[in-house]
């Protein structure tokens, strides 16, 4: 039986160009938002990104609910991942805040893997029996459809064509614009302030016509790359960066002395949704968990964990409505 914490060997990687693609982080999958190629939000090799508590994480991962064995015969899909004795987990390895590889232990941190893993948990009891391929954004629909994953968690963005050919559980999480500020500002406090500002977003982005719409007397300034505006933004030349938030959270992760969020999310809601076989019966198995561990509290203190902490937020958002996938 597989045992992921230490089996690193069994991971493995669809796609080609394996050095470019392990760069590549799904953060804000819909297409609007993707990390500049030179500085990935996934690369935390810097020493000022803040480490999550590892401790608290599989703390609350151990202590998961586990399904009875009516609940997993009920489900095609639960039951055959029960049968096999392992979870076949489509997924990143390089995402700063929903699912990180930590070289000292082997194991993945996050968000995303911190559902995975409660998700093996309900399923097999144990959250280690899982097999992980690397997936990219060209690949999660292929992995499911050919039967080479039983799910895939990568914030992956619930859209109308994704679900012609696979299907989803959840939203488990949603995302939407944000603000981000150096540390030390304190004339903008949220959207309102942004009149008559220098404010940075990204060309190719729904970001200008959402901050159009919301605060329509700042000064876009227009960028072509996420770093691009992080530079700006750190030498004072624009006044504030709004894009997608998670996205800024993973910004503020890695350089939590330079940058801060503030303000309320705005702008039109990114559902994140867990993918599955297109008419799995899987979906409602799923649903079902997710409600249950928002119910528990147990999403709230993940996020807390996971984002939160690492992002000087003190309080955990509303979870989305489970099945208005």
């Amino acid at each position: 039986m597989l045992n992921h914490a230490t089996d690193i060997s069994r991971r493995t990687f669809v796609g080609t160009g394996l050095a470019a693609s392990a760069a590549l982080v799904l953060t804000a999958c819909s297409g609007d938002g993707a990390p500049s190629p030179t500085a990935p939000s996934g690369d935390v090799s810097t020493s000022s990104a803040t480490k999550i508590d590892t401790d608290a994480f599989n703390g609350l991962v151990a202590s998961g609910i586990v399904a009875d064995d009516t609940t997993i015969a009920a489900s095609s899909w639960a039951q055959a991942i029960k049968d096999r004795g392992t979870l076949l987990l489509g997924g990143v390895e390089t995402s700063t805040l929903f699912s990180q590889l930590d070289d000292t232990d082997g194991k993945d941190y996050g968000f995303d893997a911190g559902l995975a893993q409660l998700l093996t948990r309900y399923v097999l009891g144990d959250a280690d029996r899982y097999t992980l391929t690397q997936v990219t954004s060209d690949t999660r629909e292929s992995v499911l459809q050919n039967g080479q994953v039983d799910c895939v968690f990568a914030t992956y963005s619930i859209t109308d064509d994704r679900k012609r050919v696979i299907s989803f559980a959840g939203p488990y999480y949603e995302s939407r614009q944000g603000i981000l500020v150096a540390q030390d500002n304190t004339d903008i406090n949220g959207i309102e302030d942004l009149a008559g500002k220098n404010v940075a977003v990204q060309s190719g982005s729904t970001g200008p016509d959402l901050l159009s719409e919301a605060a329509p007397d700042a000064k876009q300034q227009l960028f072509q790359t996420s770093l691009e505006a992080e530079e700006a933004l750190s030498q004072g030349r624009v006044d504030a960066y709004a894009f997608d938030l998670t996205l800024l959270e993973s910004v503020v992760a890695q350089q939590p002395e330079s940058f801060k969020i503030v303000g309320e999310p705005f702008g039109t809601v990114d559902p994140y949704g867990i993918g599955l076989p297109l008419g799995s019966d899987g979906v409602s198995f799923v649903n079902d968990f997710l409600q249950k561990v928002e119910d528990d509290g147990t999403w709230a203190k993940l996020w807390q964990i996971a984002i939160g902490d690492r992002t000087n937020q003190s309080t955990a958002p509303e979870p989305p409505q489970v099945g208005k996938a």
